[in-house]
């Protein structure tokens, strides 16, 4: 058994999943399914979620397990202890939830939001598997790499997902919706780390490095900037405004400055591509970038110009982090010290 082309396959595994997982995040967002699930990790106090406001209301005569939920009089209930409920509501069974306020069912939003978290809990999977080979591999070669990049995403994996459980329970604290984004980079660029390490490295010159830098060093800005935008998307909407030209109106400037500093991204990547044109090996890298860069501008046009269709929200993170990735994997796979 290879375990080092294991643990690359893995990582690959590993690696799709997050995308995935940042897909179904980017659907809850659009769909505003956030709090479709009030509590976590279960949904409404169940293992399968609800699909219908029966579930969620009290019915005389019932039996009822500890933490179960139901949507009273506009009050999200918790059951304090397992029993059978008599023929009126009694009030000492339960006690109102006291995490936030929010008592809306909705079941669309509350699969999509459970569907989002049984993708997150899948990665899980592959990522405990790639942690079990390098530490397979690390005793028997002696070789601390692989371990420590494995351990270090199984971390970031579970701080994520007491991140998502704090965004719930805090009704989508806006600062740490933010940091889930920078999390879920991290596992990127490390996962990226391991299924390169075999490979040879690139020989470059130090300006197509310094560009590669550039790049990922702006779109790791345009992330965090709109990722800030978002949030103040959402609060927009949440106000009452409509999509259209007033919501993009009513924006502050962090909207200025993100949608122009998508031009310095395409200029630095011109220049990276005009340079690396004269390689020997031209990486892959440089196109997928390229393609992502064309996509992501195309969806902020839409979004600008569209009055920020939901529907665009998702391409245009999605366009972002994988190259995002790409810029990394080109990094990652490159150095300097190239040959006279």
């Amino acid at each position: 058994m290879n375990l080092e082309r294991w643990i690359k396959r893995t990582a690959w595994v590993s690696l799709v999943m997050v995308y995935l997982v940042i897909i179904a995040g980017s659907v809850v967002r659009m769909t505003g399914s956030g709090m479709g699930c009030p509590d976590w990790p279960k949904c409404f106090g169940l293992t399968i979620p609800p699909t219908n406001i029966d579930e969620v209301s009290w019915h005389a005569e019932e039996p009822y397990n500890a933490g179960r939920m139901i949507v009273r009089n506009d009050t999200l209930w918790v059951a304090q202890s397992t029993f059978v409920s008599g023929p009126t509501f009694d009030q000492s069974n339960w006690k109102p939830y006291d995490k936030h306020d929010y008592a809306i069912f909705n079941p669309m939003h509350t699969w999509v939001e459970f569907i989002n978290r049984l993708i997150g809990a899948l990665t899980g999977l592959p990522v405990l598997i790639l942690f079990s080979l390098s530490l397979i591999f690390a005793f028997r070669n002696r070789k601390l790499y692989y371990f420590i990049l494995s351990a270090a995403t199984l971390f970031m994996l579970g701080f994520e997902a007491w991140l998502g459980k704090l965004v719930v329970d805090g009704n989508l604290i806006p600062g740490s919706i933010t940091i889930h984004m920078l999390g879920s980079a991290v596992l990127i660029f490390l996962l990226l780390a391991i299924i390169r390490r075999s490979e040879v490295k690139i020989h470059v010159l130090k300006t197509q490095r310094l560009l590669m830098f550039g790049g990922l060093f702006l779109l790791m800005s345009q992330i965090i900037m709109g990722t800030q935008v978002r949030e103040l998307v959402d609060d927009l909407l949440h106000s009452g405004v409509e999509r259209g030209a007033d919501l993009i109106g009513a924006l502050p400037s962090i909207f200025t400055f993100h949608r122009s500093f998508s031009w310095l991204n395409v200029l630095i990547f011109l220049f990276w591509f005009r340079s690396m044109k004269k390689q020997t090996t031209v990486m892959k890298e440089v196109h997928v970038v390229g393609a992502m860069l064309f996509l992501q501008l195309l969806a902020g046009i839409t979004l600008t110009y569209g009055g920020m269709p939901q529907a665009m929200q998702p391409v245009h993170l999605l366009s972002a982090l994988i190259m995002l990735g790409a810029y990394w994997s080109a990094w990652v796979r490159t150095r300097t010290n190239a040959p006279a």
